[in-house]
């Protein structure tokens, strides 16, 4: 992952636009095509009807309506609840480098 940093130069020097992530606890699930976890899905976005695309048997996609729009999860990803309650799909890798779980 690569990050970078911006210096701006303005009338009265230099600003730093470096920014730290908020520590936010989210609710999140991971999608995987079973029954069960269907079903525990649909409860998590809030008994919303779930949207799974089977035109390819072998890598069903969940469609989600997130605030920019449609969305796709493939197999895998981690459906996140938002600050906002809004729901929207993130990659495992990317998951779990920004999220790690909370004990109660």
């Amino acid at each position: 992952m690569q990050v970078f940093f911006f210096h701006v130069h303005l009338k009265g020097g230099d600003i730093n636009m470096r920014y730290r992530k908020k520590p936010v606890v989210i609710e999140a699930i991971q999608f995987i095509d079973t029954p069960e976890r269907l079903e525990e899905l649909s409860k998590f976005i809030d008994n919303q009807p779930l949207r799974v695309d089977y035109k390819n048997p072998n890598k069903p996609v969940l469609k989600l309506q997130t605030l920019e729009g449609e969305h796709i999860a493939s197999v895998g990803d981690y459906i996140i609840k938002g600050v906002k309650g809004e729901f929207y799909p993130c990659k495992p890798d990317i998951f779990e480098m920004t999220y790690e779980p909370v004990t109660c």
